[in-house]
């Protein structure tokens, strides 16, 4: 699973956060990114339901 974080999409709103801390961090632009190191299948859950929520939809998942 990759997952991408659209920085010309993202508002910096922090939804994903809130919803994934162990997955999303604000990067020196204050966007999201994703953080080094996530181990992403374990958070499928969360991912999806941040994907879900950002209200620019400006996370990308792909298997």
């Amino acid at each position: 699973m990759k997952v991408k974080v659209n920085k010309d999409k993202c508002i910096g709103c922090g939804q994903c956060i809130n919803i994934a801390p162990e997955v999303f961090e604000f990067d020196e632009d204050h966007k999201s990114k994703v953080k080094e190191g996530a181990d992403l299948e374990k958070s499928r859950k969360e991912i999806e339901e941040a994907k879900g929520s950002c209200p620019m939809g400006a996370i990308e998942l792909e298997d």
